[in-house]
């Protein structure tokens, strides 16, 4: 496989992606972002822990989808985060998401 066919290949699967992205979002209420994953969610909830002394947090989102471009399967139920790094957590309204047409 020559450097032209990964790369063509790596952003063929972005396109897909950001396709899904385009199609999901609609039905989710939050999105999430922490320093690895990009998250679309229904229902989140951060607790800052700090048991060892540093303090990290806990992030559990139910009904989730992962932006990620290697993972077969997006769509997850529970999901549970540890992080020491920033965590963003934004609510979606229905204006929030106005996303350009795509053409085919």
């Amino acid at each position: 496989m020559s450097t032209e066919d990964l790369e063509r290949y790596e952003s063929d699967m972005e396109l897909a992606l950001y396709r899904e992205y385009r199609d999901v979002v609609k039905i989710f209420k939050y999105v999430v972002e922490t320093d690895r994953r990009f998250y679309l969610c229904n229902a989140v909830d951060v607790k800052v822990r700090s048991e060892t002394g540093d303090a990290y947090f806990e992030v559990t989102l139910t009904d989730a989808w992962v932006w990620d471009i290697y993972r077969p399967a997006r769509f997850a139920k529970n999901v549970k985060v540890l992080t020491f790094k920033d965590v963003n957590v934004e609510e979606l309204q229905d204006s929030d998401v106005k996303l350009p047409p795509t053409t085919p």
